[in-house]
């Protein structure tokens, strides 16, 4: 859902003060707050099937929109075709060509606590192989589920795949991942830390995968999880289900503020269905049968027999919020993923059969469960093809900003040919908008990184940016591999204070650098806190002035550069080209003058700071301005 101020982002000049030799752009008007939050764009992504196949060539006359009971009228239509004749399967959409709700996202959902250890090993490999199936405008996110730890986010969905398949890799065990500098984002993983050391495995290449043992280490870990489950008597196994669908609420809740359908690829062996619709030995039914007939009750457990209820409501209840979450869960059943792991053979759990209940998560939320393949991206590669035409519907109801849930329904209309054997396949509601302060940290995080990762130029925080490359400290050399890029943005201090209320001011700063294959090569990020007693009269006559570096190797990249107001979520984002050249004495400066100096109270009026330090980063000259 955009409010009018994503609509206003795409009309808003980024320019506060102008970069050196650059002209003045003309001052957009401010918007007032209630610009802001009576109109609302409802962006609907729909798919419509006939036979398992995506069904193209149809127009915005052929559907019908209802929200709760009333019909909308549709005021926007995109259609996005991943693999259709134009582009062809061979040259397919670029990702830059496919509007936010229709990209597909990818939650790879590892299950460490009702799966054995070996069928998750193999599960890794399975999960890496349909990653490399997907789109180039597909995002991917990592996330696992324990007992002991509930839902956690290894990356945020980002279009990286080298670090999806590091966080894949280590399923973001904290021996394995070295979280020290972590990024706010959650769009990198940090570089991989063992506990042992390269030595203490000869013949190790120093490959992650190749290193021997390194799957024994990740299996150790979690054999660690899973006895720690096994211990649990039939009662704490109910309560390890309902403290998962708790866990897992929690995570669909997290998902809403994502733009467009999420599919949960939920990589486990499920629980035992039969603590919700009761036992399904008939050995025992019967005994209990007979034990009621006689008058014997005290020998018939009603929830053995029947289910609970109690337990049947919370899993009902998770999956309603993933549906209103709009997520999809592709339901996978690990247990046929059989190959063993190195020369380790059966770990002696014995797992019930937990087939029922992927297929409960998979059926209620629209999805599918694949069981009993080896190869994971065989069994789906159906499904990336019903998916890969997407219709994307756009209303523009009245709502209140009071963040109630609203259901939706798409139908076509009648007159279609063979309309009757079509299924269409659309969000069942939203969520209205909160104010940006109701939301928790981890929605403010997915939705600063999903605009980060769209890259779409504007916002009411207005700012400019200049980055260039120069030679790192002491000049180009043989050992250097990476080149400073400096980067300077000039925030326009009237729009970052707009609507902001209090003595302070909360300014977060976020600096992505990503190459032609979307991943992230280098980032910065940076929280400030603003004493407005103290500086508000200079960022009203100036503005805010950031300095700040990336280290970069040659190639070409974009930095997205994204300025928000932490209080109010107004923000702000530009994207600037740059081009490292080859590390070479003639073909990067070993100073821009233009740009820094050593003498920062050349700043003028300007509100002047820079990059906090940063553990094995390096330092450059402090900025002032020319």
């Amino acid at each position: 859902m955009r409010t009018l101020r994503t609509l206003l982002a795409a009309l808003a000049l980024s320019c506060a003060a102008p970069l050196p030799g650059a002209a003045a752009p003309a001052t957009p008007p401010t918007p007032t707050y209630s610009d802001l939050t009576e109109v609302s764009a409802v962006e609907i992504p729909v798919q419509v099937l006939q036979d398992g196949k995506p069904v193209r060539g149809l127009t915005a006359a052929d559907f019908v929109v209802y929200q709760e009971k009333t019909k909308q009228e549709i005021t926007g239509f995109d259609v996005v075709d991943l693999y259709g004749a134009a582009p062809t399967p061979d040259a397919p959409a670029p990702a830059a060509a496919v509007p936010a709700p229709a990209r597909r996202h990818f939650l790879f959902l590892f299950d460490l606590s009702f799966s054995e250890p070996k069928a998750i090993v193999q599960a890794r490999d399975a999960a890496k192989t349909l990653l490399t199936d997907l789109h180039a405008s597909d995002l991917a996110a990592v996330a696992t589920y324990s007992a002991s730890h509930g839902s956690e986010l290894v990356i945020g969905f980002t279009s990286d795949r080298s670090q999806v398949q590091a966080a894949i890799d280590t399923l973001g065990l904290p021996e394995l991942v070295d979280r020290t500098t972590t990024d706010p984002l959650r769009l990198i993983v940090e570089d991989l830390r063992l506990e042992m050391r390269e030595a203490d495995i000869p013949g190790s290449s120093g490959a992650i995968e190749n290193r021997a043992g390194f799957k024994t280490i990740v299996l150790d870990r979690l054999e660690g999880f899973l006895r720690d489950s096994e211990r649990a008597t039939l009662e704490n196994e109910k309560d390890k289900v309902s403290a998962m669908t708790r866990s897992m609420t929690d995570l669909a809740r997290l998902l809403r503020g994502v733009s467009g359908r999420k599919h949960v690829i939920y990589l486990s062996q499920g629980y035992d269905g039969s603590m919700l619709t009761g036992s399904t030995d008939e050995t025992s039914k019967a005994e209990m049968r007979d034990a009621g007939n006689r008058g014997e009750v005290w020998k018939v457990d009603g929830e053995r027999r029947f289910g609970s209820a109690g337990l049947a409501g919370d899993v009902e209840s998770m999956l309603r919020e993933l549906r209103r979450a709009d997520c999809i869960v592709q339901a996978v059943d690990i247990g046929g993923l059989s190959a063993t792991v190195g020369s380790r053979g059966g770990l002696g759990f014995e797992r019930k059969n937990g087939r029922d209940s992927l297929f409960q998560m998979a059926h209620d939320t629209g999805g599918d469960l694949y069981e009993n393949f080896n190869d994971l991206g065989a069994a789906m590669g159906q499904m990336l093809e019903r998916t890969g035409v997407t219709y994307v519907l756009t209303i523009q109801p009245s709502v209140p900003a009071d963040g109630a849930y609203r259901t939706l329904r798409v139908e076509l209309k009648r007159g279609i040919p063979d309309s009757r054997n079509m299924r269409v396949v659309s969000r069942p509601g939203y969520y209205a908008p909160r104010p940006y302060a109701q939301r928790s940290r981890y929605e403010k995080m997915m939705a600063t990184a999903g605009e980060v990762l769209l890259g779409a130029e504007g916002g009411p925080v207005r700012l400019s940016v200049l980055a260039a490359p120069m030679a790192a400290p002491g000049g180009a050399s043989a050992a250097s591999t990476t080149a400073d890029v400096p980067v300077r943005i000039e925030i326009s201090g009237a729009s970052l204070l707009h609507l902001n209320q209090g003595g302070d001011l909360p300014t977060e700063i976020y600096v992505y650098a990503f190459d032609g294959q979307g991943q992230v090569r280098d980032f910065l990020a940076q929280a400030l806190t603003l004493d407005l007693f103290k500086v508000e009269a200079r960022l009203l006559e100036s503005g805010l002035r950031f300095y700040g570096h990336l280290e970069l190797p040659p190639g070409s990249y974009t930095a997205r550069v994204l300025v928000r107001n932490g209080r109010t979520g107004l923000h702000g984002l530009k994207v600037v080209p740059l081009v490292v050249p080859a590390l070479t004495a003639a073909s990067l400066p070993a100073t821009l003058p233009a740009i820094f100096s050593n003498n920062p109270d050349a700043a003028g009026s300007w509100l002047v700071t820079r990059e906090a330090p940063r553990p094995g980063r390096r330092e450059i000259p402090f900025p002032a301005r020319p």
